[in-house]
């Protein structure tokens, strides 16, 4: 009995030792106990049946023995097989899990460049960020249960905010509130954060617990109250700031009124009064009212977000009109800071073109005056070369500043400036004409600034030249202006440039009859020319007979002026001295077709009274 029972110790502390024994082995075990139980006892009823002797109960004693160490040792050998194959298989678990987190976490390397998280939002606070599916749900479908078991929460009145745990299962860790499960935390979410699902567990509870507590805190009915006290003390100060803004704008406004009155003074510019003082009151009083809604406009910009600040629920909303007021200004400013290199390049550029036309033209006005004297080119071209000039480095200075304006890169600029382009290519045709018929009669030089020119049927003195139009004054004191297109295909006869050149010649002609020999009224006339003021002596007057009619010869004088502006006086004196220089030759000046009768009438030659009457102007 004795060694029956350390046998029976012996199997106990083996099963008892292999706390990992597969199902099997213990079953065999329990047999084997069960079955040499069940020997000993047969065994027993048997001798109690039968007595036997000493000996042969040692015997069978000693038998059963033996066939129970024999059945311990298979037992033995079966425990190490199946050790081994519990070994062998937890390694292969092992490494098939190690193999599939290194699968999932190679995935998910490859997708975290690619994939933008999705946070988890409560109260505007962003507590984390989800990656990764769960089940059927996406990373957005968990953030908004996560957020709406938030909002239940914080409704809910009986659990505290430090009653927040982590549950964990076999292939889930639950983040728990009471009986409620907040997040549900899988393999996929802690590899996208590079921990285990308990690490990361630990790591949410806090946030989580923080903002519940808030959350609870937030919505509260003494929160509630003081946040209404703060609402109406805004609405309290911003009424007295605008009461307060009014009434200094109203003292502002009288004292501009009285400033008006007394000390204002009209804006005079060149004996021109630009403006008076009622119109720089009224200016004023305009900028003062400007400015009022400016500063009221600013209070507003602050108080409107403060209020909406104030209540969690419109807190979001606060931030939207802040954004909106405080962006347009930031983006202007941050425009205006970008700007300021490509306004320091618009200014070189600027300065040097502007200084460059100075000495431009300088250089033209001394051409102009004749100070400064070039071979083959004439002062009157000094002006219109500067103008051309000028207008070409105008325009290259555009060009080279065209990058630089702000937004000239964009499309509806482009758009723009292609639009203008072409509306002055197609309207400009004519302009264009006048622009070049006016470059080339600059060029020309048919006429400059005061000659006397006939242009067709018009005679005038040139008063204007522009790139478009000629102007020019009739005696009559009519001015007419001329495009110069039509300058160009006419012709243009400039009394000016030959008088000052060689002399102009005036002439007339008078008809005077045969019985008159030649020779005298060749000299009567060229004697009239002579008492004429403004002919010249040199070259001297002659005379042209340039026909022979039926009833008479036609004599025309011709006379060198170096006036062309007074040719329509020297023709009227000129005239005058010819009636005057006959009459006293007592010489009839002839009309066509004209018959004297001589039958004792006077003579049609007037007397010598009628010279006393109208006396020489000379």
């Amino acid at each position: 009995m004795k060694r029956f029972a350390v046998c029976f110790l012996a199997i106990f502390g083996i099963l008892a030792c292999s706390q990992h024994a597969d199902a099997q082995l213990i079953d065999r075990a329990e047999r084997l106990i069960l079955t040499t139980f069940g020997d000993r006892n047969a065994d027993s009823t048997n001798v109690a049946a039968q007595p036997v002797t000493a000996a042969e109960r040692m015997y069978r004693d000693s038998v059963t023995i033996k066939e129970m160490e024999a059945r311990l040792e298979a037992m033995r050998l079966t425990e190490m097989m199946l050790r081994a194959e519990l070994d062998s298989s937890r390694i292969e678990g092992v490494t098939a899990d190690s193999l599939r987190h290194a699968r999932m976490r190679h995935n998910i390397d490859s997708l975290r460049s690619l994939t933008a998280g999705v946070p988890v939002v409560a109260d505007g606070d962003t507590l984390f960020t989800l990656y990764a599916n769960r089940g059927g749900h996406t990373p957005l479908d968990r953030a908004d249960m996560i957020t709406d078991a938030l909002t239940k929460i914080r409704k809910s009145r009986h659990n505290p905010a430090d009653s927040v745990y982590s549950l964990d299962t076999d292939g889930y860790t639950y983040i728990m509130y009471g009986d409620k499960v907040i997040v549900t935390l899988t393999d996929y979410d802690a590899l996208w954060e590079g921990m285990t699902r308990l690490e990361l567990a630990e790591r949410y509870i806090p946030v989580l617990s923080a903002k519940i507590a808030d959350m609870k805190k937030v919505h509260s009915f003494k929160e509630f109250a003081i946040r209404a006290v703060m609402f109406l003390l805004v609405l309290v100060v911003q009424y007295l700031l605008f009461k307060f803004t009014n009434y200094l704008f109203r003292k502002l406004r009288r004292y501009i009124i009285r400033l008006k009155q007394q000390r204002i003074r009209p804006v005079i510019v060149r004996d021109y009064e630009l403006l008076n003082k009622r119109q720089l009151g009224r200016i004023m009083i305009f900028f003062s009212n400007i400015l009022r809604y400016i500063v009221l406009l600013i209070q507003l910009t602050f108080s409107v977000p403060m209020l909406f600040a104030i209540f969690p629920q419109t807190e979001k909303l606060a931030l939207t009109i802040f954004f909106y007021i405080m962006e347009p200004v930031k983006m202007v400013l941050r425009s205006v800071a970008d700007y300021v290199p490509n306004l320091f390049i618009i200014l070189v550029i600027w300065f040097c073109i502007k200084y460059l036309i100075k000495g431009l033209r300088y250089i033209a006005t001394e051409i102009e005056n004749e100070k400064l004297k070039i071979s083959g080119f004439y002062p009157d071209w000094a002006k219109p070369s500067f103008n051309i000039i000028r207008f070409l480095l105008y325009a290259f200075m555009v060009a080279m500043i065209y990058p630089y304006l702000p937004g000239s890169n964009s499309g509806v600029f482009q758009g723009i400036s292609v639009f203008v382009g072409l509306i002055v290519s197609l309207g400009s045709s004519t302009v264009i004409g006048n622009i070049i018929a006016g470059l080339v009669i600059t060029y020309m030089r048919p006429f400059k600034i005061g000659d006397r020119i006939k242009l067709n049927e018009t005679t005038g003195n040139v008063i204007e030249k522009t790139p478009f139009v000629t102007r020019l004054r009739t005696p009559k004191n009519e001015v007419v202006t001329i495009p110069n297109s039509f300058i160009m295909s006419s012709h243009t006869v400039n009394y000016s440039a030959s008088a000052r050149q060689f002399g102009l010649i005036i002439h007339t002609t008078v008809t005077i009859g045969y019985d008159v020999p030649w020779r005298q009224v060749h000299q009567l006339l060229i004697n009239a020319a002579r008492l004429t003021h403004g002919v010249q002596e040199h070259p001297k007057p002659f005379v042209l007979e340039t026909e022979l009619q039926d009833y008479y010869p036609c004599y025309q004088i011709n006379a060198y002026i170096k006036d062309a502006d007074r040719q329509a006086v020297i023709m009227t004196d000129l005239m005058q001295n010819i009636q005057d220089v006959f009459n006293e030759a007592g010489v009839e000046i002839m009309s066509p077709k004209y018959i004297a009768t001589r039958d004792g009438s006077p003579s049609t030659i007037p007397a010598d009274p009628l010279k006393d009457q109208y006396p020489d102007p000379a």
